[in-house]
């Protein structure tokens, strides 16, 4: 019965002391609300600035087009079918000129 009456009033003690505890107030300097708000705008602006650009260099650069190469010389020993394939003369994948 004592430890019940000494728990009570324990908890009404840690109650009163945290209703009695100024919050901890974070302290603001005039400015950083301000700072922050700057800050976040300058890099919205410079996000949408790298976005503008790489979309201007992609399409400059898929606008160009690229070289086309000769075709390499048929050498006789690229390939060698020393046995038919199940589904014809040529490769699975490869193109068929017949």
């Amino acid at each position: 019965m004592a430890s019940a009456a000494a728990r009570s009033g324990l908890r009404s003690l840690a109650a009163r002391a945290k209703a009695t505890a100024a919050p901890a107030a974070r302290r603001r300097m005039s400015s950083s609300a301000h700072d922050d708000a700057h800050e976040t705008a300058k890099w919205e602006k410079i996000t949408y600035a790298g976005i503008v650009t790489c979309t201007l260099l992609a399409a400059y650069n898929l606008s160009k087009g690229h070289p086309h190469f000769d075709e390499p010389p048929a050498y006789p020993y690229l390939h060698i079918r020393n046995k038919e394939f199940p589904w014809g003369p040529d490769g699975l994948f490869e193109n068929k000129h017949h």
